[in-house]
């Protein structure tokens, strides 16, 4: 039996997993979200990124960066790898790409500010 705690809405039910012959059985939930990231959780656990990378502007050293979809948890340090070998030349704003399809898992790395667009 596994415990988790439901993130998908405010309530943080108290989840309990059970895996058996007959497949996997979630109690403790308030909702059908509850089972669903339950769900999720056990068979494929999804996560987002959030990180900075350095720029050659002196007056913003670092800007924040975000993946724009969820990845698999296994390949966080796979992604994070990526990020860290960044170094930012242009001055981009919110939204912008600095890693297309990053790792071919479909999400891009953005821009996360607009603080770099104004010189």
């Amino acid at each position: 039996m596994r415990e988790m705690t439901c993130i998908t809405c405010p309530n943080g039910c108290m989840l309990k997993v059970e895996e058996g012959e007959g497949g996997i059985r979630v109690t403790g939930n308030k909702c059908r979200r509850g089972e669903d990231f339950a769900l999720a959780e056990v068979r494929h656990p999804m996560r987002t990124i959030s990180s900075t990378v350095p720029t050659v502007f002196p007056d913003f050293p670092v800007v924040p960066v975000r993946v724009t979809g969820e990845i698999p948890k296994e390949r966080i340090f796979d992604v994070m790898d990526e990020i860290n070998q960044v170094t930012l030349k242009v001055r981009a704003g919110r939204g912008d790409v600095v890693i297309p399809d990053v790792l071919g898992l479909g999400v891009d790395v953005i821009v996360t500010s607009n603080m770099l667009k104004c010189p």
